[in-house]
């Protein structure tokens, strides 16, 4: 199912065919989403608009979770993937897209007191992401939670993150918003750290359906990341859990490097290795 083309007529009447039933909700995603382009200027503010739609429907089904439970289960799946990686006590964590701590929460939880950033666009899912500091007791971790316009995160100190993590981002971002995460992670980031973040794989045709879900393959993520200094590693060992979206790891090629992003001294980005791409 990686090639198929979720956007072309054929995908769309043949989905139709299968699940009758679900016409109606698509045609009121259609309608929904053609107004709030209209009334947006950008991706972020159409997106952000979207979430505000969905957030008013349930938090939890704005994080794309059919159910408490399993709201309760990806999480769980992505906490438990960072902790076999090294995510440990004593490590700061920047997650962008926090939406409503589906993870979060763990990593509050998991992480020394302060160490944990969470920064969504939404700042209505933000609100629920509050609630959930509360229901789960995690006042005393003092959490940081912040709204952001864009992946500059200018108001971020250099080399300040050991980990740095997305989940369904990049499946809802178009190029230029991956881009812009690539040329400014990298500054924030510390020598060694390691910035993991999932995506819609196709090994087809890349498209989009509704300017709301992105179909990439990882070639074109990796090269992208290439071209800003920084080395993509396709990780395998995701793909062996029940979810599916893909997952890449950018880190930094050496220690020179990162001090010359973080420095902004190089006027070149600097040549990263060749991508390891294990499949």
């Amino acid at each position: 199912m990686k090639n198929h083309n979720r956007a072309s007529l054929a995908h769309q009447v043949g989905y139709a065919l299968r699940r009758p039933g679900r016409i109606p909700r698509h045609l009121r995603r259609v309608t929904r989403n053609a107004w709030l382009r209209l009334r947006t200027s950008d991706h972020v503010g159409y997106y952000r608009a979207i979430m505000r739609s969905e957030t008013a429907r349930g938090a939890h089904s704005a994080t794309g979770s059919r159910s408490h439970r399993r709201w309760l289960a990806i999480g769980q799946m992505q906490f438990d993937y960072l902790v076999r990686h090294g995510l440990a006590p004593g490590h700061r964590m920047l997650e962008i897209g926090c939406g409503n701590l589906r993870a979060g929460r763990l990593f509050i939880g998991h992480l020394d007191t302060g160490d944990y950033y969470g920064v969504d666009i939404s700042p209505d899912i933000l609100f629920a992401a509050q609630d959930v500091v509360a229901d789960y007791g995690l006042r005393e971790k003092l959490p940081h939670l912040a709204v952001i316009r864009d992946m500059r995160f200018e108001f971020l100190p250099d080399g300040m993150f050991d980990v740095v993590h997305a989940h369904s981002v990049f499946s809802h971002s178009p190029p230029e918003v991956i881009e812009e995460c690539f040329e400014h992670i990298g500054r924030i980031m510390k020598p060694d750290g390691w910035f993991d973040f999932t995506f819609d794989r196709t090994e087809g045709q890349e498209h989009q359906v509704l300017g709301e879900d992105f179909y990439y393959r990882t070639e074109t993520l990796v090269a992208l990341a290439e071209k800003h200094g920084l080395r993509a590693t396709f990780m395998d060992d995701w793909e062996r859990l029940p979810h599916k979206q893909s997952k890449i790891r950018v880190t930094l090629p050496d220690r020179v490097a990162a001090d010359a992003l973080r420095t902004g001294v190089a006027t070149v980005p600097p040549q990263a290795p060749a991508a390891e791409v294990q499949r």
